[in-house]
C-alpha cells in the first residue's frame, strides 16, 4: 500500500475506553482481496462501511467486483424471487463507500480493521497516525496472517485494551472461519465485540491467543514445509504426496497443490519471519528447494506454476 494512506492524522488523540457499544461503522483499510471481501460481508449485513485505499482505481475494482459478488449471491439466496435479489445488492451497496483518506474515515468508525501489506513497519505507521483521529471507543484489528498482534499494538498503546486480531479467510465471502485474536492486553468488552460481530457477519469465530500463525496458519505452514522437505529428500514425488494426503488422510488438497493456491511466496515470507524471530524452532527453518522456486519466481497458480505447471 502507498505510504501517502499514512500520512500523519492531525486531530488529537481520543483517549481509549473500553468498548461498549455493538459495532456498525466499519472502516476496512485495503482494497484487495481480503479488505473487499470483508466490506462486501459487512455491507451484506447491514452495516454501514468505508473501504480505503490510496488507489482510486483498486478502490473501482473492488466495488466491481463486489458488485458482481453480491448479484451472484442474490441469485442464489433469491432464485424465486429475482426483486428480492435486486433489493438485496442495492441495500448492500447502499451500506458500502469508499475514501482515499484512512485518517478520514476512522473518524465514525467502531471498528477499524486493516488488511494492507504484512509489514510490520507500516502497520505501525498506519495504526499510529489513526489512533489520534478513531473515537475512543473504536476498536483497532489487523487482518494479520503471521504478525503479532501485540506486536501490531505497540503503534497504539493507550488503545491496547481495544486492540486485536479479526483473521478472516479467503475468499471471504465464502469461508466461514474467523479467527479472533486476543492479546494479554485485549479488555473483555472488546473481545465479546469482535465475536458478535463476527457472528453478525455470519462468519464462525473461534478464539486464539496471540501466537505465530495463530491456528490454521500455525499448523498448515509447517505442513506444507514438511512436505516439502520430505521431496526435497527424494523420499516421494509432490504429486503422489498430494494424493496420499487426499486419499489417505481425507484432505479436499495436497499440501502441494494448497502451496501453490496460497502462493509459495506467501508461505517462504511466513516462514522466513518465523525463522527470524523463533531462530531455535525448526519446524520454522528455510528450505532450499522453496527458496529456489520463489527466486525463479514460480510462486504457483497466480505465476502460472510452482510445483505444478498451470500454462497449459
Amino acid at each position: 500500500m502507498a505510504t501517502s494512506l499514512l500520512k500523519v492524522c492531525v486531530r488529537g488523540f481520543s483517549s481509549s475506553a473500553a468498548a461498549s457499544a455493538a459495532i456498525k461503522n466499519v472502516t476496512v483499510i485495503g482494497g484487495g482481496l481480503m479488505g473487499s471481501g470483508v466490506a462486501q460481508v459487512a455491507a451484506q449485513a447491514g452495516q454501514k462501511v468505508t473501504l480505503v485505499d490510496v488507489n482510486e482505481k483498486v478502490l473501482g475494482k473492488a466495488k466491481d467486483s463486489i458488485a458482481a459478488n453480491l448479484g451472484r449471491v442474490a441469485k442464489k439466496k433469491f432464485k424465486d424471487a429475482p426483486a428480492d435479489g435486486e433489493k438485496f445488492v442495492a441495500g448492500a451497496l447502499a451500506n458500502l463507500s469508499t475514501n482515499t483518506d484512512a485518517c478520514e474515515a476512522a473518524k465514525s468508525a467502531d471498528l477499524v480493521l486493516e488488511a494492507i501489506v504484512e509489514d510490520l513497519k507500516v502497520k505501525h505507521k498506519l495504526f499510529s497516525s489513526l489512533d489520534a483521529v478513531a473515537p475512543a471507543h473504536a476498536i483497532f484489528a489487523s487482518n494479520t496472517s503471521s504478525l503479532s498482534i501485540e506486536e501490531i499494538s505497540k503503534a497504539a498503546p493507550k488503545r491496547k485494551e481495544n486492540f486485536g486480531g479479526l483473521h478472516f479467510f479467503n475468499p471471504v465471502p465464502v469461508m466461514k472461519l474467523l479467527e479472533v485474536i486476543r492479546t494479554p492486553f485485549t479488555s473483555d468488552e472488546t473481545y465479546k465485540a469482535m465475536m458478535e460481530w463476527g457472528k453478525a457477519l455470519g462468519k464462525v469465530p473461534i478464539t486464539c491467543r496471540d501466537t505465530p500463525g495463530f491456528v490454521v496458519n500455525r499448523l498448515l505452514v509447517p505442513y506444507l514445509a514438511e512436505a516439502v522437505r520430505l521431496v526435497e529428500r527424494g523420499d516421494a514425488s509432490a504429486r503422489d504426496v498430494d494424493i496420499a494426503m487426499k486419499l489417505g488422510a481425507g484432505y479436499p488438497m495436497g499440501p502441494f497443490e494448497l502451496a501453490d493456491y496460497v502462493g509459495l511466496d506467501t508461505t517462504k515470507f511466513i516462514l522466513d519471519g518465523w525463522a527470524k524471530k523463533f531462530p531455535d524452532q525448526p519446524l520454522f527453518k528455510p528450505i532450499k528447494m522453496l527458496n529456489e522456486k520463489v527466486a525463479q519466481g514460480k510462486f504457483g497458480v497466480k505465476t502460472g506454476e510452482g510445483f505444478y505447471n498451470y500454462k497449459k
